[in-house]
């Protein structure tokens, strides 16, 4: 995020230069990548708000302009070849309803949701009332902000849960390359064919 002296983090979630040097400088960018970020590969997801902010014709997403874009026109940018998201449509109207949230209770400061949270707790509260944010991806998008943000507050580890964790390769928050980003792939894709297996065993 970028901070008061114009400071940016190194965030690689997008693999793509341009891409990610939004995700370092716009808390709105990363909140719209995580909102993404389900059903699609996490860098398709990632790129999104880059993709979007340049269909919008600047250089960075505003919470006010998407939440006031008309609805039809929204959805259409977004499904402009190549499309933002797997489901363009549905995403414009999570995005527009999540702009339209923080327009309405941060100022459209998206930054605002975790700036002043005094703890882990609180901040996953937060996370959780932004429409899209279910309790798991509330979780992830807090460990990334621990991990690669910096935004730290007192007990976030155990608020994020195993998402938390120092050193694991469970999700987004713990992608910072090429590398982490096949870890991740990995650890996922066992988790399915685990859950596939012991949903075998059940039925059997």
């Amino acid at each position: 995020m970028e901070a008061k002296d114009g400071t940016t983090h190194a965030i690689r979630l997008a693999q793509q230069p341009e891409a990610d040097a939004l995700l370092g400088r716009s808390p709105l960018a990363a909140l719209t990548g995580m909102l993404l970020d389900q059903q699609v590969p996490m860098e398709w997801a990632f790129s999104g708000p880059y993709t979007i902010a340049s269909r919008m014709g600047g250089e960075d997403l505003d919470a006010h302009a998407i939440a006031a874009y008309d609805p039809e026109g929204f959805a259409a940018l977004l499904s402009e070849k190549p499309a933002v998201h797997r489901y363009p449509g549905s995403m414009a109207k999570r995005i527009q309803q999540m702009c339209a949230f923080l327009v309405e209770h941060y100022d459209g400061d998206a930054a605002a949701v975790w700036a002043d949270a005094g703890s882990g707790a609180e901040l996953l509260r937060r996370l959780k009332e932004l429409p899209g944010f279910g309790e798991q991806k509330a979780r992830i998008f807090l460990a990334l902000l621990g991990k690669q943000y910096g935004v730290r507050p007192r007990g976030w580890r155990t608020a994020a849960g195993a998402y938390g964790e120092a050193g694991s390769y469970r999700s987004a928050a713990d992608i910072t390359g090429p590398e982490s980003l096949a870890k991740v792939r990995e650890y996922k894709q066992a988790a399915k064919a685990a859950a596939k297996a012991e949903k075998g065993a059940k039925a059997g």
